[in-house]
């Protein structure tokens, strides 16, 4: 197996970004200071949310192991991470839920993501 470095071949791939969305049930008492619409994006590994929205930290670990699941492209058509889209608050007291939407797909270079280089088949 060879090296290869970024200069010899196409070293593309792509990633979807991602909007992640608090839905919040009408008259519910929500516990966890999410409000409805209050939102996060992701842009390949950088995630912005507005100026002055908060998001909490129990919250986002709930959603965080399967947001990089969510931005690849080509899942099969049967993996439920392709049609199952909302996670419910951590908390069991609380409605709320975080609805994962792609938005648009990104493309990165191997080369600007990493200083691994690509292994070639020999």
């Amino acid at each position: 197996m060879s090296t290869l470095h970024s200069g010899d071949i196409d070293d593309k791939f792509q990633l979807w970004d991602l909007r992640v969305s608090v839905v919040c049930p009408a008259g519910k008492r929500i516990m966890c200071g999410a409000k409805e619409g209050d939102y996060f994006t992701l842009e390949g590994e950088m995630m912005y949310l507005p100026p002055g929205q908060g998001i909490s930290i129990y919250s986002l670990a709930s959603v965080l192991p399967l947001l990089a699941a969510k931005q690849r492209p080509g899942l099969h058509k049967n993996d439920w991470m392709s049609t199952d889209g909302e996670v419910a608050c951590p908390d069991p007291n609380c409605p709320s839920k975080l609805r994962i939407e792609r938005t648009a797909l990104r493309t990165f270079s191997h080369g600007e993501t990493t200083v691994v280089p690509l292994k070639g088949d020999e």
